[in-house]
C-alpha cells in the first residue's frame, strides 16, 4: 500500500511539473534556418509559427521553387530543434521516474 502511495504522491508531482512546464514551453522559441541562412523559420515549443524570414535575393518568380522548398526545409529545421528541446525538458522533467518506454506525455 506505501508503494501505491508513494506511485500517486509521484504521479501528483509529476502533474504539476507539467503543467508549469507547458506554461513554460509557450515561451520558448527556436529558429529553423534553410539556404545558408536565406530562410528563417521562428517557432514556439507548441508548433505555432511566429515568424518567416525570407532574404530578398529569393523574391523572384524564377527562384519560387526553391523559395517554397527552402521554406518547408526551415520549418523540419525548427521542428527537429523543438522535437530535441522537448526530449530534453521531459528528461528533466521525468527525473528518476521510471517510466514505460515509447510513453509519450505530449
Amino acid at each position: 500500500m506505501a508503494d501505491f502511495l508513494g506511485m500517486m504522491k509521484q504521479a501528483a508531482q509529476l502533474q504539476s511539473k507539467m503543467q508549469a512546464m507547458q506554461e513554460e514551453l509557450g515561451n520558448v522559441e527556436v529558429e529553423g534556418i534553410s539556404g545558408g541562412g536565406l530562410v528563417a523559420v521562428r517557432m514556439t515549443a507548441k508548433m505555432e509559427v511566429k515568424g518567416v524570414k525570407i532574404d530578398p535575393s529569393l523574391l523572384k518568380e524564377s527562384e519560387v521553387e526553391i523559395l517554397e522548398d527552402l521554406i518547408v526545409a526551415a520549418h523540419a529545421d525548427a521542428k527537429g530543434k523543438i522535437e530535441t528541446t522537448l526530449q530534453s525538458k521531459m528528461q528533466e522533467l521525468a527525473g528518476g521516474l521510471q517510466l514505460p518506454p515509447g510513453l509519450k506525455l505530449f
